[in-house]
């Protein structure tokens, strides 16, 4: 279902000015969503927000923001009600990896990271969530992953502890939201298409995997955007992902860890 009606409603993206972020803003505007990208990137920003307003005729603009900073939250919604609009649909997309042991990166990064895909998710949730369900209308969609879903891999010692609470937050949200027009979804793309590997470092790593395990960040963002308005709380995009999540779900546990352990050795990344 594609709500018809939604002109003038407000769609927040962070991690908007590229990859699945970008996709989403895309597919948001295509349905008549004005956008508000966030991000850290000014020309990239800039230039995201002229092509989808001349794409689509939506308003779209952006801030500058840096979600590892714990004031940047309400800095960003208090810039949008400056502006004069409300969100009405918040995508928490920004996000990014820590290669490595936990012990092989300062504090400080892990710190950052866990302020930017875990804090920042939760407290733009809890700003406005409120006004959402005051006006009887809301949309929130948490970008998680299939990483947290499937058992864990040695390196990359936060990425899937951290998107498993996206899911149970996203999860748990959606069930404080029956009937009162507020819908939460987490999205679990896997291997996707985007930047995100040339941040983490291991994009020719990655690049040895089989075609079939790889999507398009704009379909990652059709499934999503179509979970959201039918008010799913949790899909994994993709059949091949699907089949994955699935397969891991019925496997014994310690079965399911093995088998994890050979794609670890292969893909983890040592910066010490």
């Amino acid at each position: 279902m594609v709500e018809m009606d939604v002109r003038g409603r407000t769609a927040l993206i962070t991690g908007g000015s590229a990859g699945i972020g970008l996709a989403f803003a895309h597919e948001f505007a295509s349905h008549g969503f004005d956008v508000f990208l966030v991000a850290r990137r000014e020309g990239l920003l800039r230039r995201a927000a002229e092509k989808l307003h001349g794409r689509y005729g939506v308003r779209a603009e952006f801030i500058l923001a840096d979600l590892a900073r714990p004031e940047s939250p309400e800095q960003i919604v208090n810039e949008v009600t400056r502006r004069g609009v409300v969100v009405d649909a918040l995508v928490n997309n920004a996000g990014y990896g820590v290669p490595g042991d936990l012990r092989g990166q300062p504090w400080q990064r892990h710190a950052d990271f866990i302020q930017v895909l875990v804090t920042a998710v939760v407290h733009l949730t809890y700003l406005v969530e409120p006004g959402m369900v005051e006006r009887g209308y809301g949309r929130i969609l948490n970008v998680a992953s299939l990483a947290g879903i499937v058992p864990p891999t040695a390196g990359h010692t936060l990425y899937s502890a951290a998107k498993a609470f996206v899911v149970r937050f996203s999860e748990s949200l959606s069930l404080e939201h029956v009937n009162d027009g507020v819908h939460v979804t987490a999205v679990c793309p896997g291997f996707t298409r985007s930047e995100f590997h040339d941040v983490v470092g291991n994009r020719e790593l990655v690049n040895g995997l089989p075609r079939v395990l790889w999507m398009d960040a704009e379909a990652v963002a059709r499934e999503g955007f179509a979970a959201l308005m039918q008010g799913r709380s949790t899909v994994v995009t993709g059949l091949v992902n699907r089949a994955l999540a699935t397969g891991m779900k019925v496997l014994p546990t310690k079965l399911s860890q093995r088998l994890m352990r050979g794609p670890a050795r292969k893909f983890r990344i040592r910066t010490r």
